[in-house]
């Protein structure tokens, strides 16, 4: 019987596991492979084993995209988990129309990445843009600029568009880990003569680890492959100010068409994820058998 169900199994899976083979396994080798070549847009390309990432250790614009996309990941961590935790306890003190207003802070989780870049361009429009609009009311024009086309604020501009979207997220995941908080030890805490952030250091911060560890896994997976709202709002300009390693590897792919070079940047784009995800997880598990 457990062999037949085994059988079952992995009949059911079969379909699913060709579909994932297909479309993301198949490619992605493929691609790892043409990073050791000079592939251009036409034939397969010559073997060059490490030139591609010894040019690449020399190009400035590979720099720039790298430094970016950790800037891009240490705030993308940052930003969602101590915002959307603050959300979160605020939201879960609130008692009239809770649900009205949890699902109007709720909204912009259902928009996809593309939208809320198209929003955030028109907020930051120089000539009629929201937000140069509001600074111009409140009687500070003189701080009104091209939010995007300055290379001091472009990526800070476009951070501020991602995270109000991914604090969203995480904001989303504490409420649900709030409910696992215990009511009795807060109110025993509170009895206790602990103040407001000694409960929330003693109590509530340790049942919501889990919750944590989710959001910090989530916030730092998304913000490696943050492409789509970079592309949409800049471009990866000005003068690559905004460009990420995964813009950077689109952009020597489909817009001079080395995919070699590409291929190449994508290799490293995939390591430093793994780097950085796996040294979490690494210090996670380190950290549960030490507590």
């Amino acid at each position: 019987m457990t062999i037949r169900r085994t059988w079952w199994a992995w009949g059911f899976l079969a379909a699913p596991l060709l579909a994932y083979g297909i479309a993301v396994v198949w490619p992605a080798l493929y691609s790892f492979a043409h990073g050791f070549t000079d592939w251009k847009a036409v034939g397969g390309g010559d073997f060059v084993g490490l030139a591609q990432f010894r040019r690449m250790a020399a190009d400035p614009s590979f720099a720039r995209a790298l430094a970016n996309t950790l800037i891009w990941t240490v705030a993308g961590v940052l930003v969602p988990t101590v915002v959307g935790l603050a959300l979160a306890l605020a939201l879960n003190r609130v008692t009239r129309f809770a649900k009205l207003i949890k699902s109007f802070f709720f909204l912009p989780l259902a928009l996809s990445l593309v939208v809320v870049g198209q929003v955030w361009f028109w907020i930051y429009r120089p000539e009629d843009g929201l937000l140069n609009l509001l600074l111009d009311a409140v009687g500070l024009g003189s701080l009104a600029h091209a939010w995007l086309a300055d290379p001091d604020t472009a990526l800070w501009a476009v951070m501020v568009a991602w995270g109000w979207q991914q604090v969203t997220l995480a904001m989303v995941i504490f409420l649900a880990g709030l409910t696992a908080v215990s009511r009795d030890l807060t109110e025993a805490a509170h009895m206790d003569g602990a103040g407001a952030w000694q409960r929330l250091r003693a109590v509530v911060l340790p049942a919501l680890r889990p919750s944590s560890v989710v959001v910090i896994s989530l916030s730092l997976i998304n913000a490696l492959k943050s492409f789509d709202i970079v592309y949409v709002m800049t471009g990866g300009g000005p003068f690559r100010q905004t460009e990420t390693l995964a813009v950077l590897a689109y952009r020597v792919s489909f817009k001079t068409y080395d995919f070699g070079y590409g291929s190449a940047v994508s290799i490293v784009l995939f390591v430093v994820s793994i780097v950085i995800i796996g040294l979490f997880f690494a210090w996670n598990a380190w950290r549960d058998r030490h507590a």
